[in-house]
């Protein structure tokens, strides 16, 4: 079984600055997309930013120049340092992730339980 845990989140004035974290755990062989979703109250539940294996990203247009995406493959574990924070940027956010875990042939994806994130002043 994997699990991912979603870590960072709080309250942040317009223009601050939070890093949200998430760690994979448990029986994994392989992580292949770890991406972050959002979803605001009475929304659907978008993607914010994505990033490969091999280290390919991409933004929403939204958040592009603001939001950085990286991970640490050794440790398993995707970053969202989100900067100029607006209050728009609130929502719960939802790290996701496509793993093949140890004795599978084939991979499937999980996510998180969020973590709130709240731009308010």
């Amino acid at each position: 079984q994997v699990q991912l845990v979603e870590s960072g989140g709080g309250l942040v004035q317009p223009g601050g600055s939070l890093r949200l974290s998430c760690a994979a755990s448990g029986s994994i062989f392989s992580i292949y997309a770890m991406n972050w979703y959002r979803q605001a109250p009475g929304e659907q539940r978008d993607l914010v930013a994505a990033t490969g294996s091999g280290g390919f990203t991409s933004y929403a247009d939204s958040v592009k120049g603001r939001f950085t995406i990286s991970r640490d493959n050794a440790k398993n574990m995707v970053y969202l340092q989100m900067n100029s924070l607006k209050v728009e940027d609130t929502a719960v956010y939802y790290c996701y992730a496509v793993v093949r875990a140890v004795a599978s042939l084939t991979a499937r994806e999980y996510w998180g339980r969020g973590t709130q994130v709240t731009v308010s002043s």
